[in-house]
C-alpha cells in the first residue's frame, strides 16, 4: 500500500464483545498518529439487548426466558454489514482490517467476498477456518486444554429454545467468574477483569458458517495477511493459533502470513494496548508483497 496515504485500521470484535472494547486501543493508535474505527456487529453495542432480568438484583428465571434482538443473526448478516463499513472506509484509502477471536470469521467471509476492499487482513488470535469448520476445531487436540464445561457455568437459558448464546457475565458465582478470568485475563487483576466483564453483552449468535466460510484461495488468498499469536491465550491456545497460521500458509503458499507475537491473554492486548498498537503502526508502513500467482481451479 503507498506510504503517502493514510490507512484506516477497520477493528472487528469478537464474542459477546462490541465496539466499546476497542477504546484504547484506539486512544494508543489515534496517539500515534494513525486513523480506525470500531464495528458493531448486527446485535451488538447499542443493537444489544439488556433485559431488566439482568439488573440486579437478578431474575434468574426471566434471564433464562427473555427474547434477544440477535436471534436469528447470521455469519452473512455479519459479513454483509463489515463489508458495508469497508466500503466506506475504502473510499478515505487503504483498508486494515483487524480481527479478534470470533471476529475472525467474520473477516474471513468478508474477505471471501469482498477482496479488494481490503489492502492487509490481521487476525490477532482470530479464527480463520482453513481446513474444519470453526466449530470442528473445538474436538481438535490444540483445543484439549480449554474447559468448555467450566466456561458453562455463566450460561443462562437453553440455546436452542431462545435461539442464541446467552451468558450471565454479572453472575456473582466465585466459580463461573474464576472460570472467565482464567480462560481470558489470567493476567490481569481482579479490577481489570470484572472492569472488562461489564463491556460484553448477555447474548451472542449462534452461526458461525459453514464449510462454505472457511478461506478460500483464490480471494482471501489474494491479500496480505498478518497473524498475531497470543503467546498466554487460555481460550484460543497458542497450538491452535500456529494451527490455523499453518493452514493458512498451505492454502496460499505464495502468500504466507506475516507472524507477530504479543504477550499475554486473551484480552490483556486490549486493557494494555500499547504494545499492539504499535505493531498495528508497523503494519500501516509495510509494502504490499508481490501478488501471489492466481491459484488453479477445477
Amino acid at each position: 500500500m503507498s506510504s503517502q496515504v493514510q490507512p484506516t485500521f477497520v477493528l472487528v470484535h469478537g464474542a459477546f464483545a462490541n465496539s466499546f472494547s476497542f477504546a484504547p486501543l484506539q486512544a494508543e493508535l489515534g496517539l500515534l498518529g494513525h486513523r480506525s474505527v470500531a464495528v458493531d456487529l448486527p446485535g451488538h453495542g447499542f443493537a444489544a439487548t439488556y433485559t431488566r432480568a439482568y439488573q440486579a438484583p437478578q431474575d434468574p428465571g426471566g434471564l433464562a426466558t427473555a427474547p434477544g434482538a440477535i436471534k436469528g443473526v447470521t455469519l452473512a448478516d455479519n459479513a454483509a454489514h463489515l463489508i458495508g463499513v469497508l466500503e466506506r472506509a475504502r473510499r478515505n484509502g487503504p483498508v486494515i482490517l483487524v480481527a479478534h477471536s470470533r471476529g475472525g470469521a467474520t473477516a474471513t467471509a468478508a474477505a471471501n467476498a469482498r477482496p479488494d476492499l481490503i489492502d492487509r487482513i490481521v487476525y490477532v488470535a482470530a479464527w480463520c477456518p482453513v481446513a474444519l469448520d470453526v466449530g470442528d476445531y473445538y474436538a481438535e487436540p490444540e483445543m484439549a486444554t480449554v474447559d468448555a464445561a467450566s466456561l458453562g457455568l455463566a450460561m443462562a437459558g437453553n440455546p436452542a429454545e431462545l435461539g442464541l448464546l446467552r451468558v450471565n457475565f454479572r453472575t456473582a458465582d466465585p466459580a463461573a467468574l474464576a472460570a472467565l478470568k482464567a480462560a481470558f485475563l489470567a493476567d490481569g487483576t481482579d479490577e481489570e477483569f470484572l472492569t472488562f466483564l461489564s463491556t460484553f453483552q448477555p447474548d451472542e449468535n449462534l452461526d458461525v458458517g459453514t464449510s462454505a466460510d472457511r478461506a478460500q484461495a483464490a480471494t482471501w488468498g489474494r491479500i496480505p495477511k498478518t497473524f498475531v499469536r497470543l503467546a498466554d491465550d487460555a481460550s484460543m491456545p497458542l497450538a491452535l493459533q500456529d494451527r490455523l497460521i499453518r493452514e493458512g500458509d498451505e492454502l496460499t503458499p505464495d502468500n504466507p502470513y506475516d507472524v507477530r507475537t504479543l504477550a499475554g491473554s486473551h484480552l490483556k492486548w486490549l486493557v494494555d494496548p500499547a504494545p499492539a498498537a504499535r505493531v498495528l503502526g508497523e503494519l500501516a508502513t509495510l509494502p504490499a508483497p508481490s501478488a501471489p500467482s492466481a491459484p488453479s481451479v477445477g
